[in-house]
């Protein structure tokens, strides 16, 4: 293990240049500052309030089975205790964003990378990059899932091989992280309910995502995700919907190389789209969407 440094993007004239990490630290849970431990209590008090009625069964009962709460930043050495009986998972603290083959190797070894900084009290409603807050109350409460946490070991296996095929298949495999983990949705018999980490760990997000009008809400569809660009720098104009967990996990079972090329003959289709083999659960208004920046 080395010493912990805080790596973020760097804002430069053309924006915020990311800066990777690579290597594993220890949590220096002792160097954390009052500040940062009210940081994370102010944000998960805040999440804990919204998110009753939002998001899935499977991630709030996750949040109560880690004791997560307003007591200070969590240890992440008392978290694996509960992760490695549940699910085989290991959480591994890191300086920042890794680079995409650095990620890929943990997931498909069942090791989930958490950012150890926490965001400065300015930054509560938006960052452009993930941090504790995003990484372990976003993610971490699914990995006690077992079916979900079998999608991640899978989807970082999936990973490994789109890094060796080439960037356009990359592109196409991060387009489904995306929209699945980061900000997808689930239909449950109570409704459409939140899952994904960028929506559970934002409070704008958590309250757009079901409530307004303008994003299309639309069914999942492997290839159809795949091929669909994405935000980052606004809400999500078009929300995927799972059935289940299980869904998920069965889409990553085929080999996706030949998925790769069937693709590669189809334009990416834009974030805002939809289309008429898409099942629809609420075709968006578009009010205040942008009109460029899809990745």
């Amino acid at each position: 293990m080395v010493a912990a440094r805080k790596l973020e993007h760097q804002q430069t004239d053309l924006g915020y240049v990311p800066v990777y990490a690579t290597g594993v630290v220890e949590q220096p849970w002792s160097d954390y500052t009052g500040t940062d431990h009210e940081v994370w209590d102010a944000l998960f008090q805040r999440q804990r309030e919204l998110l009753p009625g939002r998001a899935c069964r499977e991630f709030l009962d996750g949040v109560e089975r880690f004791g997560l709460g307003a007591g200070g930043i969590p240890k992440f050495s008392d978290l694996n205790e509960v992760l490695a009986k549940a699910t085989g998972w290991e959480l591994v603290g890191v300086e920042g964003l890794l680079p995409d083959q650095v990620f890929f190797d943990h997931l498909a070894n069942r090791r989930f990378p958490v950012t150890w900084w926490i965001r400065k009290p300015e930054q509560m409603d938006y960052l452009s990059e993930p941090d504790l807050f995003h990484d372990l109350f976003g993610h971490v409460p699914l990995l006690l899932n077992p079916v979900f946490a079998d999608y991640m070991q899978a989807y970082g296996r999936g990973g490994m091989k789109a890094f060796a095929i080439g960037p356009e298949a990359l592109a196409r495999l991060t387009r489904l992280y995306w929209y699945t983990v980061e900000f997808g949705l689930i239909d449950t018999a109570e409704g459409l309910r939140i899952y994904g980490a960028g929506i559970v760990s934002s409070k704008g997000e958590s309250i757009y995502c079901l409530d307004s009008p303008a994003p299309n809400r639309i069914g999942f569809d492997l290839e159809r995700v795949m091929s669909t660009r994405y935000r980052i720098d606004t809400y999500q104009q078009t929300y995927f919907v799972i059935d289940d967990f299980a869904q998920l996990f069965d889409a990553t079972r085929p080999d996706f190389t030949p998925i790769y090329a069937r693709l590669a003959q189809r334009p990416a289709l834009a974030a805002r789209s939809v289309l008429e083999s898409d099942r629809v659960f609420t075709r968006g208004t578009g009010e205040g969407w942008a009109t460029d920046a899809d990745m």
